[in-house]
């Protein structure tokens, strides 16, 4: 895809992009060469996250009709959605330092730097995430799915690593917040005495 060239993108980070088109559509991107569909959306709400999964499948499938040459999703890999989350970085709002500044590893640097802007990890792993299940939504089988492609979980850990070192800042998983013990009343063991 031709760097220069742009997808509908006016602000820089990922939750804004903006194509109206339903993701629940009896024509799915997976039918449709185009990767356009053409039915009417439910009168429904959906949710935040149920919009923002419909805007990044209808930005995907912008993405794949712009690239040259247009590319079909049952032709996409996991290479292509490599090649999608590279091109996103340049509306990345993220400082990402270069080993060789002086400010790497600093989680709150002094003064401006001219290290690059790139899309924060945990955006593309959100991102993923929304991708991998609107796949699946719009008649996509889970073991094809490009979004869960071994190539791309190892790109994000390789960005979430980067990113670690290079703004000081430690990505560590969530942990579950485990239900309190219910306080069980303990029972008297039974006196063998009273048997006799």
């Amino acid at each position: 895809m031709n760097p220069t060239q742009k997808i509908d993108c006016a602000s820089t980070e990922i939750t804004s992009f903006t194509i109206n088109t339903p993701l629940n559509s009896t024509n799915s991107m997976m039918d449709s060469p185009s990767g356009s569909s053409s039915t009417a959306a439910s009168p429904t709400t959906l949710s935040r996250y149920e919009n923002q999964k419909r805007r990044d499948w209808n930005t995907f499938g912008q993405y794949l009709r712009n690239h040259r040459p247009p590319l079909s999703l049952s032709r996409c890999s996991g290479a292509h959605v490599l090649e999608f989350l590279r091109y996103l970085d340049q509306f990345g709002k993220t400082k990402v330092h270069n080993p060789l500044c002086p400010f790497f590893g600093n989680p709150n640097p002094p003064a401006p730097c001219p290290c690059p802007l790139r899309q924060a990890w945990g955006s593309l792993d959100a991102l993923i995430g929304r991708l991998r299940a609107a796949y699946e939504e719009n008649g996509g089988k889970p073991e094809t799915n490009p979004f869960g492609a071994r190539a791309v979980r190892l790109y994000l850990r390789e960005v979430r690593d980067l990113q670690s070192k290079a703004r000081g800042i430690s990505y560590e998983k969530k942990k579950r917040k485990k239900p309190p013990p219910e306080q069980q009343h303990a029972l008297p063991p039974p006196n063998s005495s009273e048997s006799a």
